[in-house]
């Protein structure tokens, strides 16, 4: 194969290297828009465009993932019937686990957060996206296989899905219903498909309120060897 020609199932690399001071000033600028991130349980019922929703996903889909087996399916509600019914399956699920199965290590650090049963985003956000990790894959005879790494895969997802709803000046909320598996019934979902995260999505109300946190120093997250 000649230098120049193409490798069969490949095709070249399209890549625009930007001056060093424009990377500094977009790396700037990303993370001065990222670090006002904040995650609020407190949504406004103001209607937010599919498309909005659409584009987040399709930002989600561009994720790495092992051996590009693509290991997701985002369902997106705005339907309030079965928000509802996933709200109050939710709060079912959670006041159990308040109050009967949560570990005192993880009540500890919950406190501070001032969480409980009562999911009151899942109702009043325009849309609710949920996550949903395949364990397993049809080949091309109709059998099952397993995905390769599809936990790593979802959760690099779920990054950029998030990024992308604060990047459009809207909010969203990392929920895990514990334990998820209502939401495979209720979303009619097949049995390899297991629900990961729960995001509703939506501008914050204008009541809303965040726990006083601070983020780790740089020094306190990383280690540099050079």
């Amino acid at each position: 194969m000649g230098e120049g020609d193409d490798e069969p199932g490949f095709i070249r690399l399209e890549f625009h290297e930007l001056p060093q001071g424009e990377m500094l000033s977009r790396a700037r600028s990303f993370y001065e828009k990222m670090k006002k991130r904040r995650t609020s349980r407190h949504f406004s019922n103001r209607q937010v465009p599919r498309e909005l929703i659409e584009l987040a996903i399709r930002t989600a889909g561009t994720a790495p993932s092992g051996a590009h087996l693509q290991p997701w399916t985002f369902v997106a509600v705005s339907d309030p019937d079965l928000k509802s019914r996933i709200r109050h399956a939710a709060e079912a699920e959670e006041k159990k686990f308040y109050e009967d199965r949560i570990p005192e290590e993880w009540a500890e650090v919950l406190e501070p957060l001032g969480t409980d049963h009562i999911k009151e985003h899942i109702t009043d956000a325009p849309w609710v996206v949920v996550i949903f990790r395949h364990s397993k894959r049809s080949r091309s005879n109709g059998e099952m296989a397993p995905t390769y790494y599809s936990q790593e895969s979802c959760g690099i997802a779920a990054g950029l899905f998030i990024s992308a709803v604060h990047n459009m000046g809207l909010s969203t909320l990392t929920h895990t219903p514990s334990p998820m598996g209502f939401l495979r019934e209720i979303l009619n979902r097949p049995d390899h498909e297991h629900a990961m995260l729960l995001l509703p999505v939506g501008f914050p109300s204008e009541e809303a309120r965040v726990p006083d946190l601070v983020r780790k120093d740089l020094d306190e997250m990383s280690k540099f060897y050079e």
